[in-house]
């Protein structure tokens, strides 16, 4: 039996992509879920796929990231719909396709607040629930964008590199309180999701089309089977994705001047 079976997991950004495709393999674990995003519609299209045993321990809970003054209301919410949350996957978020001189602030204070803010609320949130019962996990879904920096992706690098710091720092404190409490980041590299399209341009409107490195990406089902094996181990911080993706996290961490000066002319759209 899998060690997540009859875990309640509350997953967002699960009406497509990543976090569907997650839906799917935590089902297969027997696992409890609490299904968020915006789209309540595509929310049931994604219940509905899964096993009809399955969706008799599936909630939809539709949420807003963008919209700070409901996440309260939100994670109360969604502690009642099972009594407890076991683990809080932070995964709904936006990306960005503009280089930073054509980028309206505006546009970087949308991802900061989508894909930071409303991640870092969530989470503190429900944290008071996680040290009341003494266990609880928090899995944020951040990108290897929040280890490096590309071009095309000032504002959501900023974004990605501001998780890290939130729960690295999260992490060593709850050391302290509850050793029962666990901190993972899980860095994707290219996967095949409609990310790009969705992404933001400089003005804010989305690129509408897809990236040729998404295209060749990782597979979300492939993906998320990879997540699971984590999330059951709680590894603190991990990097899924292509052999270029993750060797470019250890080229800035070794060898800065020379990831820097690869990286001026990478494809990365």
């Amino acid at each position: 039996m899998s060690k997540l079976a009859g875990k309640v997991i509350w997953i967002t950004g699960a009406s497509s992509g990543i976090g569907e495709a997650l839906a799917y393999e935590l089902t297969r674990h027997g696992a409890k879920l609490i299904l968020s995003a915006r789209r309540k519609e595509e929310l049931e299209r994604v219940k509905g796929n899964c096993p009809a045993v399955a969706q008799n321990f599936i909630k939809i809970l539709p949420l807003d990231l963008s919209q700070p003054a409901t996440l309260k209301l939100c994670t109360e919410a969604a502690v009642q719909l099972f009594g407890h949350i076991d683990i809080l996957v932070n995964n709904g978020g936006i990306s960005q396709r503009s280089l930073a001189k054509d980028t309206a602030l505006e546009v970087d204070r949308r991802i900061m607040e989508v894909d930071y803010f409303g991640s870092i609320s969530l989470t503190k949130y429900l944290l008071p629930h996680f040290l009341k019962r003494n266990a609880g996990h928090f899995v944020t879904i951040t990108s290897v964008m929040g280890m490096i920096g590309t071009p095309y992706r000032s504002g959501y690098a900023a974004a990605k590199h501001a998780l890290h710091g939130f729960y690295d720092s999260l992490r060593a404190e709850l050391w302290k309180d509850s050793r029962n409490i666990f901190v993972t980041l899980v860095c994707p590299g290219w996967i095949n999701t409609n990310l790009s399209i969705t992404a933001l341009t400089g003005d804010g409107s989305p690129q509408n089309k897809k990236d040729d490195t998404h295209k060749k990406g990782m597979t979300p089902a492939v993906f998320a089977r990879k997540m699971v094996r984590v999330i059951i181990k709680r590894k603190e911080e991990v990097y899924i994705g292509g052999t270029k993706e993750v060797l470019a996290i250890y080229l800035k961490r070794f060898v800065p001047d020379l990831f820097s000066k690869i990286v001026r002319n990478a494809k990365v759209k």
